[in-house]
This record gives C-alpha cells, sequence and structure tokens, in this order.
C-alpha cells in the first residue's frame, strides 16, 4: 500500500467515525460509549484539505474536565479559530489510551508540513488556555502504529 493509500484509507475511518458519531448530536463525551470518538468540523472560513502529512495537536484532559474543555475546543473549531476538525475520546474503553483517568483531544491541521499553520493553530490553543507544552503527532505516525502504550518513544513532530 502507498503512503497516499494509507492516508486515503485513514480519511475514509474518520470520515465513518464522523458520521457514526453526528447520530449522537451534542450528547457529553462522558456520557458517550456507543463510539470511540465525537466530532467537531469547522463551519466557518475556509481551511485545505488534509494532505498525506496531515496531523494533530493532543490534548490529554482528566476525565472529570473533558466535557467543558470540549465544549470550548468544539466551539472554537465551528467558528473557524483552530484546523478543519478536532475529535475528542468519549467514554468507550480505548486500548490505545495512555491513561484511564484522560480523555484526549485531537486538534487536527491539514500539514504537518506546513510548520506555520500548525504553530497558528497551537497559539489558538494557548488562547484558550492550554499553556503547557504539548505534544503535536503526524497521522503517518498513527497510521504505522506509534503509539506510547505500545513503547514508542518520542512519536510527537512538534511538542510545544
Amino acid at each position: 500500500m502507498s503512503p497516499g493509500d494509507a492516508t486515503s484509507n485513514h480519511e475514509r475511518i474518520k470520515n465513518a467515525q464522523r458520521r457514526a458519531s453526528q447520530e449522537l448530536g451534542n450528547r457529553k463525551p462522558s456520557q458517550v460509549t456507543e463510539v470511540y470518538w465525537l466530532y467537531a468540523e469547522r463551519r466557518m472560513g475556509n481551511y485545505p484539505q488534509p494532505t498525506s502529512k496531515s496531523g494533530k495537536w493532543l490534548l490529554f484532559i482528566p476525565n472529570d474536565e473533558i466535557d467543558t474543555v470540549w465544549g470550548g475546543v468544539k466551539q472554537a473549531t465551528e467558528s473557524g479559530k483552530l484546523g478543519g476538525s478536532s475529535k475528542v475520546s468519549t467514554a468507550r474503553p480505548n486500548r490505545n489510551a495512555v491513561d484511564p483517568a484522560k480523555a484526549v483531544i485531537c486538534v487536527y491541521t491539514y500539514d504537518s508540513s506546513d510548520e506555520r499553520d500548525v504553530m497558528r493553530v497551537r497559539e489558538e490553543l494557548r488562547k484558550l488556555g492550554f499553556a503547557a507544552k504539548i505534544p503535536y503527532k503526524t497521522d503517518e505516525a498513527t497510521l504505522a502504529g506509534k503509539y506510547k502504550t505500545r513503547g514508542n518513544n518520542r512519536i510527537s513532530l512538534y511538542y510545544r
């Protein structure tokens, strides 16, 4: 499988997950067990389509704060302040979770090699209160199965 095929398959999987989560309306992530992820899509402004170098900022949030934090990230995504989409893990157990006491929010950018855009999104996350360093992981690393829970280290392209 070529890298482009893997990326296309990854986007197909994310699109199927988006469709499944849309049926759940605006439920809170802590109350959802039917799917692994809930999604937010940009509704205002234009943003490039994902390339084979897409990636995401990873926000690890204590479970008791996830509903509130997700509300802010979702609103910022929909209003066009962040990238093209974001997603949040739900209460459904996931074997890739680093810490079961935390949920994760992924804030996507279209191309990890567009450092200006990646850092613009990071700055917007700072404005939302994410001052501590956070990791940025490429979708390529995700597709390669690189997860901390599987013993992989230093998989972040950026840590800012």
